[in-house]
């Protein structure tokens, strides 16, 4: 690799380093309210119903953000879209910090909700647009990478601001009250750490720095060539392709330009084709990108990490066990995300779907049976018993390997490379918007589900959605490996 090479493909990797830190806030503030909602119920004395909207507004309000990421980013630019992402999530960090009470706090958790929402429209666009079409797919993955890093980070600072507040409090009465007492005065995330503030507040605060990270990092990155173009801002445009693909940058321009011509700017009735009787209808990509959104929420993902504590102790788990449970997949998340990172441009993105949909099927049919064969103990409730409950840890686990190294970061590269210039800011957008609510969806019902017809039948239904997608993506989905964006 000669010197001029070495410096594209690092510029290169900055500038998707750099982008994907909204991938990280996008997984630390999904993340963080998991360890403060029983202090939060115990100081503002908030019910379940209001408890579950602080907990869920974040979801919806990604949805609207994600929808509108689009049309902003076409409008404003991709760069100055991660700006006002970065200044949402700092606001939002401070005030969840610091609410009067739950009403206000749902509204700064619904801040940080479009945050999430913008940020995982902008950084597939963002990282697509820059990246050369030969590592397009392994930096792409970053986004995916990054919000499993957030994630764990979250996680472990929020253990970490526990363990603190439970060091200064180990003279204390807190520290004595048996765990049930412990419990209904919201544990030790309600516990005080410097002064009046208390432990859950600070497990907000954090997420200030990586926001403040963000903006600064954002403030120097180049915009997308892509972008720049589409505004008449040639000679920009060149300077940036110059940097990070120096070989032809005169047709590269002009092969993007023409994808902009006699163009106005889009609509969502562009997302529509005229068939040859003079109906219309929506376009079979954009169909294909929906399909590939939705069935990445609809296996249940997202249940093993929202609702990991409550899933495992429903069926005979400890706290204490469900807990390292959740750790356990934490971490194989992460190792399974770099797998996808080094095989997506290997062996393609349709491949890895499909394996991924095989995988998932199977490792969900597995933890189905062993939910519904599962005995039960006097009072109903589930006991995995015997073989059954290693069984099941390692069913869970597979779901997520398979998860992890393809339907994970294959979604983001793929909605942000397989449609072509003009319509892509704003499909990636309607496509996020089905991927938030089923998410919401998904994290809804899972609880009602769960509760009515049991773990077993809710686990059976994800098995269908991983089972139907294997012939979603056999028929619908086609493959966008080292090809131009300007070929889609």
């Amino acid at each position: 690799m000669t010197q001029t090479q070495q410096n594209t493909l690092w510029q290169v990797i900055k500038i998707t380093c750099a982008a994907a830190i909204g991938g990280f806030l996008f997984g630390f503030d999904s993340a963080v309210i998991n360890g403060t909602t029983l202090a939060l119920k115990a100081t503002f004395d908030a019910s379940d119903a209001s408890l579950g909207a602080a907990v869920s507004v974040a979801l919806l309000s990604a949805a609207a953000g994600a929808y509108f990421a689009g049309r902003l980013a076409d409008k404003f630019g991709r760069v100055r879209c991660m700006l006002a992402a970065s200044f949402l999530f700092l606001i939002s960090a401070l005030g969840s910090g610091m609410p009067f009470g739950i009403p206000d706090f749902i509204f700064w958790r619904a801040v940080g909700g479009a945050a999430i929402g913008i940020a995982s429209i902008i950084a597939p666009i963002y990282i697509a647009e820059t990246a050369p079409a030969h590592l397009r797919g392994r930096l792409g993955s970053m986004q995916q990478f990054a919000i499993v890093i957030g994630i764990f980070a979250a996680l472990l600072s929020n253990w970490l601001v526990v363990r603190f507040a439970m060091a200064l409090e180990t003279n204390a009465i807190l520290y004595t009250l048996p765990d049930f007492i412990l419990q209904q005065n919201g544990g030790f995330a309600n516990a005080y750490i410097l002064g009046s503030t208390k432990a859950w507040q600070w497990m907000f605060w954090l997420e200030i720095i990586p926001a403040l990270l963000y903006g600064f990092f954002a403030l120097r990155l180049p915009e997308s060539p892509r972008f720049l173009v589409s505004q008449g801002r040639l000679s920009e445009a060149k300077e940036v392709l110059a940097k990070i693909s120096p070989d032809d940058v005169d047709d590269e321009i002009d092969s993007i330009a023409s994808t902009f011509k006699n163009s106005t700017p889009t609509k969502l009735s562009d997302l529509f084709e005229t068939l040859t009787n003079g109906k219309r209808r929506i376009a079979p990509i954009i169909w294909a990108g929906l399909g590939i959104a939705i069935f990445q929420q609809l296996v249940g993902i997202n249940v093993i990490f929202y609702y990991g504590n409550m899933l495992w102790q429903s069926v005979g788990f400890t706290e204490n066990d469900s807990m390292l449970l959740n750790v356990l997949s934490s971490i194989v998340n992460i190792s399974m995300t770099i797998v996808a990172i080094l095989l997506i441009d290997k062996i393609g993105r349709k491949p890895l779907l499909l394996i991924g949909s095989i995988g998932m099927t199977f490792s969900l049919g597995l933890l189905a049976y062993c939910f519904l064969t599962a005995a039960t103990d006097i009072y109903g409730n589930l006991l995995l018993a015997g073989i059954s409950g290693p069984l099941s840890v390692l069913a869970a686990n597979l779901f997520i390997i398979f998860f992890a190294m393809t339907w994970g970061p294959v979604m983001w590269v793929m909605l942000g490379e397989m449609f072509n210039n003009r319509i892509r800011a704003v499909a990636i957008a309607v496509c996020g918007l089905a991927q938030w609510g089923a998410n919401f969806l998904v994290t809804f019902t899972f609880p009602i589900l769960s509760g009515t017809a049991g773990p077993g039948l809710t686990y059976a239904l994800y098995t269908f959605f991983a089972f139907t997608s294997i012939f979603f993506v056999w028929k619908f989905v086609k493959e966008t490996k080292q090809k131009a964006l300007e070929e889609m």
